[in-house]
């Protein structure tokens, strides 16, 4: 089970990459000392600091010809991670 599930590229993300600030969607599991040591494996930087936050899944509903359907998108925890000074993560070296 992988703790890292998805790197945020989102605008407002995006405009804090600027300062050393990166997204990640984690596992709603993982503590703030494994995502630390998750991201220093696999980009090889040095993490300074950690803030997460949990997400609850909104109620949404849509209309068909039979009936109104209704459900809940996921939950989800997602992490802004600060790497140190001068280090950056790219993900799109990959592509």
């Amino acid at each position: 089970m992988s703790i890292l599930k998805k790197p945020l590229v989102t605008e407002k993300v995006s405009g804090l990459n600027e300062s050393g600030k990166y997204g990640f969607i984690v596992d709603e599991d993982a503590n703030k000392v494994e995502i630390k040591k998750a991201v220093e494996d696999m980009y090889g930087v040095t993490v300074d600091a950690i803030n997460t936050m949990r997400y609850q899944g909104k109620m949404k509903s849509r209309n068909t010809k039979a009936r109104i359907i209704s459900g809940r998108t996921k939950s989800y925890k997602k992490a802004i991670v600060t790497v140190a000074e001068g280090e950056i993560i790219d993900f799109y070296s990959g592509i």
